[in-house]
């Protein structure tokens, strides 16, 4: 019998990988630029700012591929000089942390709860997940403020956090990727002497640690790109404000440091996804098998 040879698509696989390629690429260059730019010195960048909003059609704003002088005036300024910006930038990593801890806590056994125990009303609180998680902040920020006051955390660094916990995107990942989890698994280790929270915590979080990685990461870049519910919660205390609240008025008042702001904040998301990368990759083909 004559064998069947499978041609493989290495012309296809050739076309995806330079799209792909050139997306990244594309992607990557504001990032890029963003970084080389932080080290212009302020006078550059000012005079190079200054050419925005030139609609001339005979004149081309001035395309920088390198700084004239290699300079660290702009982090210094930040660093030195402002403390107002690194104070933000510290509230922003304080609130991450913070939130991200009790995220650790509060979502995956909620999950494990809503996935494994079978008790009345846990379909309605399913329900109610997947309905907070669709509706925007707008819709649940008047209810949010009014139990804020109610229970004395507005303008405090609590009313940004507690709420964070409880963030039903993650309950819902969390949860179903726990459905997957074969029922011998947890049997035999009952059958071992476990108990429900020794199941829980030597058997299921250990064998979740991939999605839950990639929850973290999910998770930080949502916690370090806080603007709305700072600016609502914490309306009276501007002095709570993490960096991201900063931007817009960065951007307009002092031009000068802009982009050494910009570098410092994509630095932690940056680092935070490298360090999970192999968690993310894992979940999602985990998430394709099944």
């Amino acid at each position: 019998m004559e064998k069947l040879t499978v041609r493989q698509p290495g012309g296809r696989k050739l076309f995806t990988r330079s799209v792909l390629g050139l997306l990244a690429i594309i992607m990557l260059v504001p990032v890029a630029v963003t970084i080389l730019y932080s080290f212009c010195s302020p006078d550059e960048i000012d005079a190079f700012m200054k050419t925005r909003g030139n609609y001339d059609t005979a004149v081309w704003m001035e395309l920088k591929l390198s700084p004239k002088v290699f300079s660290l005036s702009q982090y210094y300024e930040i660093l030195v000089l402002d403390m107002s910006i690194l104070r933000m930038f510290v509230n922003s990593a304080v609130y991450a942390v913070l939130i991200l801890l009790g995220q650790a806590v509060v979502i995956p056994m909620m999950a494990y709860a809503l996935s494994r125990f079978r008790f009345r009303g846990r379909e309605a609180i399913f329900f109610g997940i997947i309905m907070l998680m669709l509706l925007p902040f707008q819709v649940t920020m008047v209810p949010n403020v009014l139990t804020l006051r109610t229970i004395g955390l507005l303008n405090t660094v609590w009313a940004v956090i507690i709420p964070m916990w409880f963030s039903p995107f993650y309950i819902f990942l969390i949860r179903q990727f726990m459905l997957g989890l074969p029922n011998e698994l947890l049997e035999a280790a009952q059958m071992d002497g476990a108990g429900t929270l020794r199941c829980y915590s030597y058997v299921v979080i250990p064998v979740c640690r991939p999605v839950i990685g990639a929850a973290i990461a999910l998770s930080f870049a949502d916690c370090w790109n806080l603007v709305e519910q700072p600016m609502t919660y914490l309306s009276q205390r501007a002095d709570l404000y993490p960096l991201s609240v900063e931007f817009n008025r960065l951007a307009g008042s002092n031009a000068k440091i802009v982009f050494a702001g910009a570098a410092l904040y994509i630095l932690p998301a940056l680092f935070i996804y490298l360090y999970f990368l192999n968690d993310i990759l894992s979940g999602v083909q985990l998430t394709e098998l099944k």
